[in-house]
């Protein structure tokens, strides 16, 4: 996490071109977050996050840039749309919910974490399990002899496991019946408990063991859940999650201006939007959410916001929750060069996608420079004609052009198949050209 703004920009480099304002505002919350943590406990709890409103049209990479910064972060991230969410009262999930969503996935970021530091004891367990199937132990009072060969029978036998040459083997395993965990992060914690109740009931009746007969392939991936849950201490992951969540946790509220409501209706089509908001308020501002692995607290969790606000403006939010979120930058819509830009920079762009497709069929797909342009160009136009989905765009480009040559890649393995200027003007010129076309095909 100890990352300078400079090299969180440049990272984001790698995946999203342009939108310069979005990634230097939101590298600085996050070095910000770091500063606040290596400060004393007591003004630590004084330093609010600054939460970030997004402005700007589909496609220009508002999901991409917070995506990216919690994988590279490593920090629990959660991406929730804002208009799935419904005002106490009505039926659907509450807002409380996307907190209990951030805690499961601080859980499985922190467990895979600790898997990681004890993959040596793990991978010993497992070992142990098969070779006790496939050798079963000398009978007390062996010779010093016997014992011995055991030994080097043992450790050849241990190495053929762990080579793989034992992996079609059949061997029978003994497993305790599978534990029912109610894990609905949209239920109220009160119901959350009843039905952990119930699970632990069940587990109490099922607690004779299940004998299975498995390829020791499959043995390893059975014995690895196994011993994640006898050798982890869950009591330490969970307190080590909440801990994470609260302090490093982001959530990206997509689609917030699908609860806003414009200044200019004269009535709202649904009555619960300012609700939503009104219950987003206290998350956002900072309280307390029960969840079944403990108390979090929001205070310090960073929100970023994100909308297109075409029909909308930000000042249509309720003021208190515009206050909540005093960072505002608005994404650039793409041009017709910061489309190739993406085509060619991007780390695995749509390019290098097609390419190592294509390349299971033996097939090497090359682009000319004139081609990529091209198919920049007239996605910029379908774009200018019809809705506007920006980077989306290529996607629909691309399918297109690529169409006959993916249907029939099968029938030119071991060949080149260059994809031209001319091919690509010969695929879309009619279809960008047509307005009806043009947004039924693309």
């Amino acid at each position: 996490m100890n990352l300078t703004p400079t090299e969180i920009v440049e990272y984001l480099d790698k995946y999203v071109i342009s939108q310069k304002d979005a990634k230097k505002t939101i590298a600085l919350a996050l070095r910000t977050r770091y500063r606040r943590m290596q400060l004393a406990q007591e003004l630590q709890e004084e330093i609010m996050p600054k939460n970030i409103l997004m402005i700007g049209s589909t496609g220009v990479g508002k999901t991409e840039i917070s995506r990216r910064l919690a994988k590279m972060m490593k920090v629990p991230f959660i991406k929730v749309e804002a208009s799935k969410y419904t005002e106490v009262g009505f039926v659907g999930r509450d807002v409380e919910s996307m907190i209990r969503d951030l805690v499961v996935n601080a859980i499985s970021l922190v467990k895979a974490e600790h898997e990681e530091a004890s993959k040596e004891k793990i991978e010993n367990y497992i070992l142990n399990k098969i070779v006790e199937k496939l050798l079963p132990p000398l009978p007390e009072g062996a010779s010093e002899s016997k014992k011995d060969d055991y030994q080097r029978l043992l450790s050849h036998m241990e190495q053929r496991v762990i080579d793989g040459e034992m992996d079609d083997k059949i061997i029978e395993l003994s497993f305790d019946k599978i534990h029912i965990e109610f894990n609905d992060t949209g239920l109220p914690p009160e119901m959350a408990k009843v039905q952990e109740s119930f699970s632990k009931i069940f587990t109490a009746m099922n607690k004779e063991e299940n004998k299975k007969e498995v390829t020791i392939k499959d043995a390893k991936v059975l014995l690895r859940l196994e011993a994640s849950s006898k050798l982890l201490d869950m009591i330490n992951i969970n307190n080590e999650a909440l801990k994470r969540a609260e302090n490093g946790g982001i959530i990206f509220l997509d689609e917030i201006d699908k609860i806003t409501v414009s200044s200019k209706s004269q009535t709202r089509n649904d009555p619960s939007k300012e609700g939503v908001q009104r219950d987003l308020l206290p998350i956002v501002e900072g309280s307390s959410v029960t969840t079944k692995y403990g108390v979090i607290n929001t205070d310090h969790i960073l929100f970023i916001a994100a909308g297109a606000f075409h029909l909308t403006k930000p000042s249509d939010l309720i003021p208190e929750l515009q206050g909540r979120f005093p960072l505002r930058v608005e994404l650039e819509s793409l041009t017709e060069e910061t489309l190739y830009k993406i085509l060619t920079q991007t780390e695995n762009s749509l390019l290098k996608q097609y390419e190592a497709l294509l390349g299971v069929e033996g097939v090497k797909l090359t682009f000319e420079d004139e081609a990529i342009r091209a198919i920049a160009k007239l996605a910029h136009r379908a774009n200018e004609i019809t809705e506007d989905i920006g980077a989306r765009r290529l996607h629909t480009v691309l399918e297109k052009v690529l169409e006959e040559v993916s249907f029939y890649a099968h029938e030119h393995s071991g060949s080149e198949v260059v994809i031209t200027s001319e091919l690509v003007h010969t695929k879309l010129d009619k279809v960008v050209a047509n307005d009806d076309l043009s947004r039924y095909i693309l």
